[in-house]
């Protein structure tokens, strides 16, 4: 095995990867094609792609005009059939054997999506070329990397497949560890951290493993930003029982996992010194300013997905920082990958990400901006050579693993381009309304929420007239806000149960995770007088909108400051959900 490890690393060569990546993004057109191509000549007989008539054809002119554009509701029923032990070529060619649940929901369930060897490379693809591009600017030496990552369990599918987040699809793949022996930053936890099934308990673990390794942590990352400053805002908490710990090389007994205690067991022996220089460290620094670079003086830079709704977390994130820069990690999703980050001095507020034209085959739908301000597809779909500077679009994806002309919900703006292909900005999700860190609700997972809600006023005869959403971000965690508008008079009791039931009733792995550890605080209900959804029309109505084109908006952007008035201006009473505690 040792041999096999020390082959990889010496194969390992960043200069090498980044002509690799000047070579495909030359000759973009030429790329698509022939990966288009590649995924047909695979799948071409399955089950899927038979019925549009394509009869052998790979060619794209073919291949749009005979396959729809679809969302994941069409391609759930397949999808279904795989989960369901369905081994005949339905999507692809090559038995799909294991399933990724995406962080988003469809109807109030967890979103399936296959998971296959070919995504696993495309996602080696994208961690070496993003960490050669990072490597030439950020040199790092032969260190460790201190990564809040945590694997939630897999389960069986119905027909025997193992299911899990993509995240814990790539932690679990042997690749994963190999690629990042190979880059020179394997991690500092062990793997019982990683997969441990208690997350308080994981990241207590991760903050001694980088203490024990501290002068060898080079990297400080996670998936997502908000997870990174999750993780020293517990420390405040915990950091005197950590060094109570390292001191007497005795793990906490707030650790209970056995496996967990046993691997720290071989890690952690008394150390007075260390703990002397941590608790000096932390008694000496100012509000926890720069306590990343304190703790661990050879971290060269701080690395995850920090755009989109991570951006309200790098105000926060900087203040734990120092003058350590932020580096934002690659673009993808569960379904797939889409662009890798070549520019990773650009703060992260800029970033832009280079599409690599050989993991997928890319259309993009143009957007465009209707009579309500509102961005509306237009158009047909144009390709990855044909995008215009300064245009946004909704990406469209046909990739390795099944998914042909996939919508995958994400509006991105071109800002540049690298020889032949685009750098993408990520603009939002076209079909987002409550987005705080990595939950994902839709208006149908909203619809859903307040349904089971307001079965709490049937025995008094009340229903809710009409409801509207808006996230806080300028609280600290940041958390949902939901409007009622009443049809009665309710009692505080019955409000209480109805707002903890709203608050349940988000589903989606990512929420419940996040409130779980309080990366999302309490839902709000707000009860608003009657007759305040009519004001809101009339002030549709006044801007010269239609009676009838009007939609009660179902989530109120926070630029939206008008309506945000409007509702304000009408509360009456306000409960902040008690479910988590």
């Amino acid at each position: 095995m040792k041999m096999i490890v020390e082959n990889i690393e010496k194969k390992f060569d960043g200069e090498e990867v980044i002509e690799d990546f000047e070579v495909l993004t030359k000759d973009v057109g030429r790329v698509q094609e022939e990966t288009l191509q590649k995924i047909l000549e695979e799948n071409g007989e399955t089950e899927y792609l038979k019925q549009w008539g394509l009869n052998g054809r790979t060619d794209a002119e073919t291949f749009k005009a005979c396959v729809p554009i679809v969302t994941h509701k069409n391609l759930e029923p397949y999808i279904q059939r795989i989960a369901d032990g369905d081994f005949s070529p339905i999507l692809t060619g090559k038995s799909i054997e294991t399933i990724s649940l995406s962080s988003g929901t469809t109807q109030g369930k967890p979103k399936f999506v296959p998971f296959n060897d070919e995504l696993m490379e495309s996602t080696m693809q994208i961690f070496k070329t993003s960490f050669a591009f990072r490597n030439r600017e950020f040199p790092i030496g032969n260190g460790k990397a201190l990564q809040f990552i945590y694997s939630s369990k897999q389960f069986k599918t119905k027909g025997g497949l193992a299911a899990g987040t993509a995240t814990t699809n790539v932690y679990r793949n042997a690749q994963f560890k190999k690629t990042m022996k190979a880059m020179s930053t394997p991690c500092c936890s062990p793997d019982e951290v990683i997969f441990g099934p208690d997350f308080q308990q994981s990241l207590y673990c991760h903050l001694l493993c980088g203490l024990i390794f501290r002068d060898e942590v080079h990297v400080v990352s996670s998936t997502f930003a908000h997870s990174i400053v999750h993780a020293f805002r517990t420390f405040e908490q915990v950091w005197e029982s950590l060094v109570v710990d390292m001191r007497e090389g005795v793990l906490s007994s707030r650790v209970t996992v056995p496996s967990i205690r046993l691997a720290m067991t071989k890690l952690l022996k008394p150390d007075p010194e260390l703990a002397d220089a941590i608790y000096s460290k932390c008694l000496s620094l100012s509000n926890w300013c720069g306590l990343i670079p304190e703790l661990f003086p050879n971290t060269k830079y701080i690395y995850g997905i920090m755009t989109g709704s991570m951006e309200p977390y790098l105000k926060k994130l900087r203040h734990y920082a120092g003058e350590l820069p932020l580096l934002s990690a690659d673009y993808g999703s569960s379904e797939g990958w889409v662009g890798v980050n070549i520019n990773p001095k650009l703060p992260p507020e800029m970033v832009t990400y280079a599409v690599l034209p050989n993991i997928g085959y890319f259309e993009f739908l143009p957007l465009e901006e209707n009579v309500n301000g509102m961005m509306e597809q237009a158009n047909s779909p144009v390709g990855l050579t044909e995008v215009k500077l300064g245009e946004e679009y909704e990406i469209v994806f046909t990739n390795f693993a099944g998914l042909y002309r996939y919508r995958l919900g994400d509006v991105v703006k071109i800002k540049g381009f690298h020889n032949g292909t685009p750098e993408l900005q990520f603009v939002c999700r076209s079909n987002l309304l409550l987005n705080i860190n990595i939950d994902k609700n839709t208006e149908k997972d909203l619809q859903l929420a307040v349904e089971a809600a307001a079965k709490h006023l049937i025995d008094e005869k009340l229903e809710v007239v009409d409801f509207t959403s808006h996230v806080n971000i300028s609280a600290d965690p940041g958390h949902y806000i939901i409007f009622w508008e009443l049809s009665g008079e309710a009692t505080d009791e019955m409000l209480q149960d109805c707002c903890n039931c709203l608050d349940k009733s988000f589903i989606d792995a990512g929420y419940v995770s996040s409130r779980k550890v309080s990366a999302i605080g309490a839902l709000e209900l707000r009860i608003v007088k009657r007759g305040t959804f009519h004001k809101i029309l009339d002030h549709f109505v006044g801007l010269g909108g239609a009676v009838s084109q009007f939609k009660t908006p179902r989530c109120v952007g926070p630029k939206n400051s008008s309506l945000i008035q409007i509702l304000s201006t009408n509360v009456v009473k306000s409960y902040s959900s008690t479910a988590f505690y």
